[in-house]
């Protein structure tokens, strides 16, 4: 009996010796804001740099959706992750906290802000001008596309049942092009992608509290050495020469990544007290 206990243990540790990484690569998520193809343009040149600076294979995934991409990252299926203010609240809240490696500053700015908008064409002066108006969406989860906007119609008095109609259209994009189209009459969007699409005839009527912008995030299994090393690479990108290029393709105007913290995402916290008060569903 001895023996084999013996046995066994030694099997066991032999086995755990030569099992494989938690990952053969570097697992990069990022969440569908966007057409997948573009997300994967957009961050490829990242993880070519944080390959070579690695010495090992970062590749990028683009999850299904915001709750699928929160999950794997609370049971550590992917590495890092590129995520959402909204997601990045509720994944503390579902799996308590994770690392936090850096947060994008647009032009020098950790903040952003969700832009609701119309056609240029439109004689919509004012959040209280929607009353039954046909409004779109982006995803239920997005954080500007969705929970911030549905915030400032609540503060300017609007209900969602007081639209004609809402719709969630999917990624920002589709935001944008069904406002232009005439399908909307008006739609929410983070403010870098209203700026994209402003000079095709778009026309911003309000803009949101600044939220602290997305954030880079790691899994809890993580070595600490290497959670050092990627924090150190990301805060340190805008000082490579290859930085303007990496930074660009991630998101129009993004100058560096921050240092970040949890509270800064407190204001956030209050802003989905309140809309989960009013019964938002995301």
């Amino acid at each position: 009996m001895r023996i084999h206990a013996v046995m066994t243990g030694f099997i066991l540790f032999a086995a755990m010796a030569l099992a494989p990484p938690l990952h053969a690569e570097v697992i990069l998520s990022v969440h569908p804001f966007k057409p997948p193809r573009q997300l994967m343009e957009s961050f490829s040149p990242l993880a070519k740099y944080l390959s070579g600076k690695l010495g090992e294979p970062v590749s990028v995934r683009i999850s299904r959706d915001y709750q699928t991409q929160i999950d794997a990252l609370g049971k550590s299926e992917v590495d890092l992750a590129y995520l959402g203010p909204v997601s990045y609240v509720k994944l503390v809240e579902a799996y308590g906290a994770r690392p936090l490696l850096a947060r994008q500053a647009i032009r020098g700015n950790p903040v952003f802000h969700a832009k609701i908008f119309v056609r240029a064409d439109s004689p919509i002066q004012s959040l209280a001008d929607l009353a039954g108006k046909r409004f779109a969406f982006g995803e239920p989860r997005s954080t500007m596309s969705h929970i911030v906007p549905h915030y400032m119609l609540w503060q300017a008095g609007i209900e969602t049942k007081q639209l004609a109609s809402h719709k969630f259209v999917g990624d920002l994009v589709n935001v944008a092009l069904g406002v232009l189209a005439g399908d909307f009459d008006a739609g929410a969007v983070k403010e870098d992608v209203f700026f994209e699409y402003e000079k095709r005839g778009l026309r911003a009527i309000a803009t949101s509290l600044p939220i602290s912008d997305h954030v880079f995030v790691a899994s809890a299994r993580m070595p600490e050495e290497k959670l050092r090393k990627v924090r150190e690479l990301l805060l340190g990108l805008d000082k490579d020469a290859r930085a303007p290029a990496i930074l660009q393709a991630l998101t129009r105007g993004v100058t560096a990544l921050a240092p970040v913290a949890d509270s800064d995402y407190d204001a956030l916290r209050a802003v989905l007290r309140k809309t989960r008060e009013l019964g938002v569903q995301y």
